[in-house]
């Protein structure tokens, strides 16, 4: 593996139970390029993506890495290629340094600091009583959502993988943690091969492409403003978070500033 471009080639993918979560899906992923997968919840975003790890495996078709079959790649030569950073960042009891070096163990700890910077981890830690050496709880239950996932974008860079995988990654932030972890995927997306999941389409506008996904198949390619103009699909993920966030917003302003 050298380009990093990604192909997807007649690829379908069913379950037990025979639901059919993918229906001859082929496209490609230049060098470089980020590619947007968005679709409503259930269209099989998440189990595309599952694909390229290989935490599944087609049912039949290929998933090939400058045209080999993952499948004919070592796994652990496949997956540490990947950088992968989840909705849910998993973080282990550990210090916050052994959680970010866990894809690299000999990062140094000017390595670990710097990045740690690039991804907006470094100040929360330094007000840490122990700093780097500040032990978590399982899962990373005493920072906040929007730690975690700085710490997670912090681990991925370190890793330096070829490869990303982003899957809904800042949809449960507030908007100060989300400015900040978009900032930090900025950082990490620049010059790697790329996938974003989301349905959230608030940033797909940065997109090279974006793919639509509807009931398990792709039913359009393009730009955001091509897209918003000519698929049904795409217009209704739009219209229904442009109505979610206007609720929202409306929700805030109904709020009282003093609890009655």
């Amino acid at each position: 593996m050298g380009t990093d471009i990604i192909s997807f080639s007649r690829v379908f993918k069913r379950f037990a139970g025979g639901y059919q979560a993918l229906k001859d899906i082929s496209f490609t992923v230049e060098a470089g390029e980020m590619v947007f997968i968005t679709g409503h919840s259930g269209a099989g975003k998440s189990t595309l993506a599952s694909l390229l790890p290989r935490f599944f495996d087609v049912e039949s078709g290929r998933v090939l890495v400058d045209g080999t079959d993952v499948r004919d790649v070592r796994l652990s030569e496949l997956r540490s290629a990947i950088g992968i950073v989840p909705q849910e960042p998993m973080l282990f009891a550990g210090s916050i340094r052994d959680n970010l070096t866990y894809g690299n163990g000999e990062a140094t700890l000017a390595e670990v600091e710097e990045l740690a910077a690039a991804a907006h981890a470094d100040g929360f830690i330094r007000d840490l009583p122990d700093r780097y050496e500040q032990m978590v709880g399982e899962r990373g239950v005493t920072l906040s959502a929007g730690q975690r996932q700085r710490i997670a974008i912090a681990r991925v860079m370190l890793a330096r993988p070829r490869i990303l995988i982003l899957d809904e990654a800042s949809s449960s932030l507030d908007a100060e943690s989300e400015r900040l972890v978009q900032d930090a995927l900025g950082r990490l997306m620049k010059d790697r091969t790329t996938l974003v999941i989301a349905h959230r389409l608030s940033t797909v506008i940065r997109a090279d492409r974006i793919v639509v996904l509807d009931a398990g198949r792709i039913v359009d390619t393009g730009g955001h403003a091509e897209l918003l103009q000519r698929n049904q699909v795409y217009q209704r993920l739009y219209q229904r978070q442009f109505e979610d966030a206007l609720a929202t917003t409306e929700i805030s302003r109904e709020r009282p500033l003093t609890p009655p």
